[in-house]
């Protein structure tokens, strides 16, 4: 088997929506094909221009290559590809975009060689050791009155029976205190005793001072764990935060490589990594940042608010995954978040979602999303 084409696709749904911070709708899916006829696919969370770009872009030298130069011609199993194509741009950079477009490569090259194998990718990872993960969704953006947070929460569960929900905080959540905590408290009414409740900050304040303010009502309402506490620069207000008893995750907003996650452990107290497979370098990559977090007893829980490409790598890696955590299933309104593939995998009524058990992701690109929503496409052939 060798690989033939690359293509990528910058896909596009224009919605009042894309003002808010939500990157489904807009994204750049990667497909690879073999001589064999077969395809193998991923997806990018990340800007996709920037990301065709290094894909499909002429070698300015050795080490600053278009990264669908390394692999056209080559067996997609091949040992050491990963390294390899990290070495052939890390004179562009070895963190950010480069790990973006290393990741969608990264996801679409596993899935073929699952689909080789006749195996899905958790087999390939170790073996499954649960066929099943619990879902949390995120509810964004949070209304003002207890009464519709209520009724924002009640549709939410309705809809997707969520094990847990995540909250997003807004810069006015600090503008008053009571205000939001009796927001929290409304949230918590209707999830009860047996969901949990997450807040995701967002960058909603800029100092470990100001986010304390809220720690009281984090409490009194059983928080799981906060995301994205501060912004992802200030190690030493994480460290401050994460001295007050609730469990803290990073990574989502922008970590890319297992050195800073690392640095966010040892430096900054978290408790929780939260990678997003596609730009940490795809299962390749989450697996350095994995042992990196076993060694020092912390937690992975993967970020993913994409489509189901991204939703089904994310269940391969928490099915090997050596402890059970939670899986963040997108609730994201975005037609790309619930088209892009020919499957659905829904959250069953105890809030459960089934891992697949096809070769490969076990997902498969929809013709018909990709003609509809697919703005620029760029392809390199052998």
């Amino acid at each position: 088997m060798k690989i033939t084409k690359i293509e990528s696709f910058h896909l596009r749904h224009e919605d009042p929506g894309i003002s808010l911070f939500d990157g489904s709708y807009d994204d750049c899916v990667i497909r690879i094909t073999t001589d064999t006829g077969q395809t193998g696919i991923g997806e990018v969370e990340s800007f996709p221009a920037a990301i065709q770009a290094l894909i499909h872009g002429p070698d300015a030298h050795n080490h600053a290559r278009g990264l669908a130069g390394v692999l056209l011609g080559r067996d997609p199993s091949e040992p050491g590809l990963w390294d390899e194509l990290y070495n052939a741009c890390d004179y562009v950079g070895r963190r950010g975009l480069t790990m973006h477009a290393l990741g969608g490569l990264d996801l679409a090259l596993w899935d073929l060689r699952g689909q080789a194998a006749g195996q899905p990718i958790h087999e390939l990872l170790g073996g499954a050791k649960r066929k099943r993960l619990r879902a949390y969704g995120t509810i964004y953006p949070i209304k003002k009155t207890p009464a519709e947070v209520k009724l924002q929460v009640e549709q939410k569960l309705s809809e997707l029976h969520l094990s847990a929900v995540k909250l997003v905080a807004d810069p006015w959540w600090m503008d008053d205190i009571a205000l939001t905590t009796s927001l929290l408290k409304a949230a918590r009414e209707v999830l009860g005793p047996d969901r949990g409740a997450i807040v995701d900050c967002a960058l909603a304040y800029q100092t470990a001072t100001e986010g304390l303010r809220l720690y009281p009502a984090y409490r009194e309402i059983g928080l799981l764990f906060l995301e994205a506490p501060l912004p992802l620069d200030d190690m030493p207000g994480h460290a401050e935060m994460a001295k007050h008893g609730i469990p803290i995750g990073v990574g989502d907003l922008g970590l890319t490589h297992v050195l800073e996650f690392i640095e966010a452990m040892d430096q900054g107290g978290a408790a929780i990594c939260q990678p997003d497979i596609t730009m940490v370098g795809g299962f390749t990559g989450i697996q350095k940042i994995a042992a990196a977090a076993r060694t020092r007893g912390k937690r992975v829980i993967t970020h993913g608010y994409k489509t189901n490409i991204t939703i089904a790598a994310n269940l391969h890696f928490l099915a090997a995954h050596h402890d059970e955590e939670l899986l963040e299933f997108s609730t994201s309104s975005s037609p790309l978040r619930w088209e892009m593939t020919n499957e659905t995998l829904p959250v069953a009524p105890d809030g459960f979602v089934t891992v697949p058990d096809k070769p490969g992701l076990g997902v498969t690109l929809s013709e018909v999303a990709l003609q509809k929503y697919t703005r620029a496409k760029l392809t390199s052939t052998l």
